[in-house]
């Protein structure tokens, strides 16, 4: 019987995408020539998009509200410094560059969380790990609100820093590890568009708490303290994914849960360090494409174009809304054309959009902006899902969130490296309001991120469709042997359920595993 399992699992594994196991074997120069041919869209089948959410579960559908949420109010707490800069300075008595800071060393110390939180909840589930980030928000958007000193405020936000990156890799593993495989292209962009709805939220409570009561500032984070509270109690009522209970049975029956997690790390580095090296590339070119159109933009149309605080509002959010659909249009897109195609065909649109986006010094910018940001947050939306099919399914949220947090402290310096070029080309004075020509500065710096964004793509591996159970693990198999991987996909299917809680106790599974194992 164990051969005739062993044997379906070897089956399982060669009906894997043709992306993966071809390319694993391939030398470099076949690679090189293989990346122009693999572009070409697999044009799959795809519902539409009402019918393709409707294939998730209830429990899918509560996983991927949890990460929405938490993403989006990881957002919201970013913001909030942005938003009160000048609240900020004004009561430190520091000059606006230094309140800055507070966002520089969030983006620096975002990498630290990404590693302690990402091993956390490879190691130890998904749902802990995303407790403690919660309370950590709590923590230290309350202290945020209370600080008196500008050292305070300083040391509050560095250790956001690490709060906010520990979050990401695990809300998108807890929303798309069990997500059904037809529908990962749209549910990604949805996710990846959480960030643009913290921001919404962020602006319009900043326009409703901040400088509106005698407390100035403070009640825009007291407030941003609360939500938080309930996403945990959200989170607790939930289980850990079928994904991680799966792989968390093969580790128990193996023995050792924590020898058997190293086993998997020296695997996963050994087979992937290159991958790694890459995926941190990528998303460094995504996040200066992401902070390059618009950490400086809304001091652009204000500065270059005089602009109205207003109308500056009005402009990001508009610009908004257009990153909103655009994440879940070209999401959904990336499920018939290809993760890779995606993202370089909606780059190159949003290049042929930089002009218009930078040069129109009217109201009209506004539809420019929308579209542009359409583009922006279009490609990055394929960017959840692109990131949780490539990266090794032992430490999923480990490499998601530090690829992703590392680009980012990578592409920090973005508005810095714009507006000191920026002024080097001064317009003429607006009374006593010195005016550089950002525009110039940002369409250039875009044109070449694009460029940069395109290449890497082009050169970059696509596992679309690959397949996130315990079955489909090469790597997993390597690291407790395939006998062992098999024994245990056998009696959950011989069990009829997805987690080792229902029906039988740990010691029961891994006992009965032991001996499915020792009889092959």
């Amino acid at each position: 019987m164990s051969d005739h399992i062993n044997d379906k699992l070897r089956d399982s594994r060669d009906e894997s995408p043709r992306y993966e196991r071809e390319e694993e074997k391939m030398s470099v120069g076949r690679y090189i020539a293989t990346r122009i041919p693999t572009l070409k869209p697999p044009m799959h089948k795809v519902a539409n998009p009402f019918k393709l959410i409707a294939l998730l579960n209830f429990q899918q559908w509560m996983f991927f509200l949890v990460g929405f949420l938490g993403w989006s109010w990881d957002a919201f707490d970013f913001f909030t410094v942005s938003l009160t800069v000048e609240e900020l300075a004004k009561q430190f008595g520091k000059a606006n560059s230094q309140i800055t800071w507070g966002i520089t060393l969030v983006l620096m110390f975002r990498s630290v969380g990404s590693v302690i939180f990402g091993i956390a909840a490879d190691r130890y589930g998904r749902k802990w790990p995303f407790v403690v980030n919660n309370i950590l928000f709590i923590i230290l958007e309350l202290g945020t609100g209370f600080c008196q000193t500008y050292k305070q405020f300083l040391a509050c936000r560095a250790l956001f820093g690490i709060a906010m990156g520990g979050l990401y890799g695990n809300a998108a593993a807890t929303a798309l590890e069990d997500c059904p495989e037809a529908a990962r292209g749209i549910i990604s962009g949805m996710l990846q568009q959480g960030y643009a709805f913290g921001y919404l939220l962020a602006t319009a409570f900043a326009r409703g708490l901040v400088n509106t009561t005698s407390h100035g500032w403070r009640p825009l984070y007291w407030f941003g303290a609360c939500p938080p509270v309930l996403i945990i109690i959200f989170r607790l009522c939930l289980p850990e994914t079928a994904s991680y209970r799966e792989r968390d049975a093969v580790r128990k029956a193996n023995g050792s849960v924590t020898i058997t997690f190293l086993s998997e790390g020296r695997v996963a580095l050994k087979k992937h360090w290159l991958l790694l090296i890459y995926l941190v590339l990528l998303m460094a070119g995504f996040n200066f494409m992401s902070h390059g159109s618009q950490d400086l933009y809304p001091t652009m149309i204000q500065n270059q174009y005089g602009f109205s605080p207003n109308a500056v509002t009005v402009t990001q959010v508009v610009a908004n809304l257009g990153a909103m659909a655009g994440g879940t249009t070209i999401g959904y897109s990336s499920q018939i054309f290809g993760r890779r195609f995606s993202i370089i065909f909606i780059s190159i649109i949003g290049g042929a959009l930089i002009y218009p986006y930078t040069f129109v010094g009217n109201k009209k910018i506004m539809a420019a902006a929308f579209f542009e940001q359409f583009c922006v947050q279009g490609a990055w939306g394929v960017i959840p899902i692109h990131l949780m099919e490539l990266s090794p399914g032992s430490f999923r949220t480990f490499v998601v969130g530090t690829s992703y947090q590392l680009g980012n402290l990578v592409s920090s310096a973005s508005s810095t490296i714009e507006s000191t070029i920026g002024e080097r080309f001064p317009l003429p004075p607006l009374g006593k309001t010195k005016r550089y020509d950002y525009g110039k500065v940002i369409c250039i710096f875009m044109g070449c991120v694009y460029i940069y964004v395109i290449i890497l793509a082009l050169i970059g591996p696509e596992r679309l469709g690959h397949r996130f159970g315990v079955a489909h693990d090469d790597d997993l198999a390597d690291a407790v042997g395939e006998n062992m991987v098999s024994a245990v996909v056998h009696r959950r299917e011989a069990m009829g359920h997805d987690d080792v809680e229902n029906g039988s106790s740990d010691g029961d599974e891994k006992g009965a595993v032991r001996r499915d194992v020792k009889a092959s």
